[in-house]
């Protein structure tokens, strides 16, 4: 019996192991967050218009959107770079300034499945404090990815986008 169950017992830890390498890439978060100068309703009519990207993110060219502002709209960024991105707004909240968007496929990013939500908060001082995070996994969906399409790519990748975005919202706002 001690036989059977010390087999069982390590059988029970190989297909364990095995498993857990098997299964793919995990889903990454990436997080930025700035305090501006500006109040947080200035701020929020700047980000909340999901078909003015390019007016405050550095790396947007133009964007194409389908029905404005509206929840469900879908949305077609051209990237100064080259490449573009789709993303769809999932929701917008006036009061809780916050809206959501997802974008299937990365693009231009070694992302896919992709998430994200935009919150502008009260700061102290009547500043605003604005908070980007996002929920992800990298391009390459099967284990060993090569490289530009690994975790570490897509999370530098978001995270510069985050960075980037926020660095010059705060330049645009606190002209």
């Amino acid at each position: 019996m001690r036989a059977v169950s010390a087999f069982l017992i390590m059988l029970a830890a190989s297909l364990t192991a095995t498993f857990a390498h098997a299964h793919g890439p995990t889903r990454q978060k990436a997080f930025e967050s700035i305090i501006i100068k500006a109040s947080p309703d200035a701020v929020w009519a700047k980000v909340k218009d999901f078909t003015q990207l390019q007016g405050w993110h550095p790396a947007v060219e133009s964007t194409t959107v389908t029905n404005g502002s509206e929840v469900g709209s879908v949305r077609t960024l051209k990237l100064k770079g080259g490449g573009e991105l789709v993303e769809t707004l999932e929701s917008l909240d006036d009061g809780a300034r916050k809206f959501s968007y997802r974008a299937r496929d990365g693009g231009a990013l070694p992302v896919s499945n992709y998430s994200s939500n935009l919150t502008v908060k009260a700061g102290d001082g009547g500043t605003a404090l604005v908070e980007w995070r996002g929920a992800f996994y990298r391009k390459y969906m099967n284990n060993d990815p090569p490289k530009g399409e690994d975790d570490e790519a897509a999370l530098s990748a978001v995270a510069g986008v985050y960075k980037s975005g926020l660095d010059n919202l705060k330049a645009v706002m606190e002209k």
